[in-house]
């Protein structure tokens, strides 16, 4: 009830007046069953810069850190992602992958729309990461089509560390669904599960027009934070 709540009359109606998004390709959502909408991941407003624009509810995984931030702020924040039908996902251990998975095939199941950032985490820097291959285990694990999608504009709105965005015009790009039922049964093999996503990169890269890093975006923020941290000492 909350989620239709906000995107029908608390928040769905001031986000599209004041960032007044374009859509394009919105008909290559699939008016019902299951799906997975793979985005790029530019800013904490796509959250709900998406959502807002869809027809259909999506859920999407959410990382677990913002189920448990500290404070007022971390409490709120824990809230509303509860009530929007969030699934926090701990992205921490070695069997985070195979959690996500489970919550993400048991959205897929119940035939609804299921939200993912295949990089895993927000660029930090506006470019396109390599895309971890738990999407394409959900992909072929439910036998369900993946709908590429690109924000532009929501790295300018809100870059990382902006708590509060610009007011500017963004866009929303969808391209065709891909899909991969000549993998099906092959879940299982490692290389199929990299081809099948690349393949879903390679049709963001498209929709979006950002650099491709083939890297992962967590090991090259990790990367450069402790060459910060070196120049740091050096100074002292």
């Amino acid at each position: 009830m909350f989620y239709h709540l906000l995107k029908h009359v608390l928040l769905g109606p001031l986000l599209r007046l004041l960032f007044r998004p374009r859509i394009e390709g919105l008909e290559n959502i699939p008016e019902e069953g299951a799906a997975i909408v793979a985005g790029n991941h530019l800013s904490f407003s796509d959250h709900f810069l998406m959502p807002a624009i869809l027809r259909r509810r999506i859920t999407f995984l959410a990382k677990a850190e913002y189920f448990t931030g500290p404070g007022l702020k971390g409490r709120l924040t824990a809230a509303f992602f509860r009530s929007a039908g969030q699934i926090p996902v701990d992205r921490s251990g070695k069997d985070a992958g195979q959690a996500a998975l489970r919550e993400g095939l048991g959205v897929l199941a119940k035939g609804e729309l299921l939200g993912i950032y295949p990089e895993g985490t927000r660029s930090h820097d506006g470019r396109l990461y390599k895309g971890k291959v738990g999407v394409a285990a959900m992909a072929l694990g439910a036998g369900v089509p993946v709908v590429p999608c690109a924000m532009l504009g929501t790295f300018e709105i809100q870059p990382p560390g902006q708590t509060l965005p610009k007011i500017r015009r963004v866009t929303i790009r969808f391209g065709a669904p891909l899909e991969f039922s000549r993998y099906e049964g092959m879940e299982g093999e490692r290389a199929v599960l990299r081809a099948v996503t690349d393949e879903i990169m390679y049709a963001i890269l498209n929709l979006s027009g950002q650099e491709y890093v083939d890297r992962y975006a967590a090991e090259v923020k990790a990367e450069e934070e402790e060459e910060r941290k070196k120049a740091r000492r050096a100074k002292r």
